[in-house]
């Protein structure tokens, strides 16, 4: 099935029918479609299809390829990320293969061990900070060190919010989350977007995907139960439906979705 086909279809089928036909067409997902417990919302008939969720996805700081849409944000997460234990990163001086890493975890207490500098703080530092902090430490020992740094896995608990809200990106799960919260800390939802059909795309352990409609409107208008507010774990994205581009189907169809969902649940792409 070509991409204009495809994108035919899912505008036409439900959510977890389109979901389908894309594992189909080369995703690799197995779906089920369910709406959250007490939700007065109907649910979707879709039943589980296809293998599990293919391991290989670009390597890290591998971005071509990927729709700009998801450039975007892989951006001003990198940008904005905030190291923390069991981060994974890159520390390269130029011309300095002694001092350069390749690869260093972060430890439990929020260190790495550098050959050089010995043991360096880098929890709470943002990339552009540790780098600005490791060349002025190293500019004691080196002349004019030319210093880069590159997030490889960014292993805290992180969820993603796409479609039609103020800032589709990345979030950090520093404590529990609703789907509500998530949409706050995204700005909430522009002008366009769909307060009754938003969609949880979640990741699950046997490598099905299971999506979740959420109908917000009802929980704004006090007409929700607790449980339709949906508690977010670690690995899910929020799509919330809109118009042309911002369409869950657009979404689901672009070329990096696959890329987005898997460093989403593992840090990776």
């Amino acid at each position: 099935m070509n991409g204009s086909k495809l994108m035919d279809y899912m505008e036409r089928a439900g959510l977890a029918t389109a979901m389908v036909v894309l594992a189909c067409a080369g995703g690799g997902w197995r779906v089920s479609a369910q709406t959250p417990p007490g939700a007065t919302q109907k649910q979707n008939g879709a039943q589980p299809s296809g293998e599990k969720t293919p391991s290989a996805t670009p390597a890290s700081g591998q971005i071509s390829g990927d729709d700009q849409f998801f450039k975007d944000i892989y951006q001003e997460f990198y940008d904005t990320y905030r190291l923390g234990p069991a981060d994974e990163i890159a520390i390269r001086v130029t011309g300095q293969p002694d001092y350069t890493l390749e690869r260093v975890k972060v430890t439990p207490t929020g260190n790495i061990y550098h050959p050089l500098l010995g043991t360096v703080e880098v929890a709470g530092a943002t990339i552009p900070q540790l780098i600005e902090r490791l060349t002025r430490d190293l500019s004691e020992y080196l002349i004019n060190p030319k210093v880069s740094a590159e997030l490889i896995e960014a292993n805290s608990a992180k969820i993603g919010v796409l479609g039609d809200v103020m800032r589709p990106g990345i979030l950090v799960m520093n404590k529990p989350m609703s789907v509500l919260e998530a949409l706050t800390a995204s700005g909430g939802f522009a002008d366009t977007g769909d307060k009754s059909g938003v969609i949880v795309l979640r990741q699950l352990r046997d490598g099905r995907a299971q999506t979740l409609k959420v109908n917000v409107k009802r929980i704004f208008e006090g007409k929700a139960g607790m449980e339709e507010n949906i508690a977010l774990q670690a690995g899910d994205t929020v799509i919330v439906n809109g118009n042309k581009k911002k369409k869950v189907s657009y979404i689901l169809s672009l070329a990096g979705f696959g890329s987005f969902v898997s460093f989403i649940s593992t840090g990776r792409r």
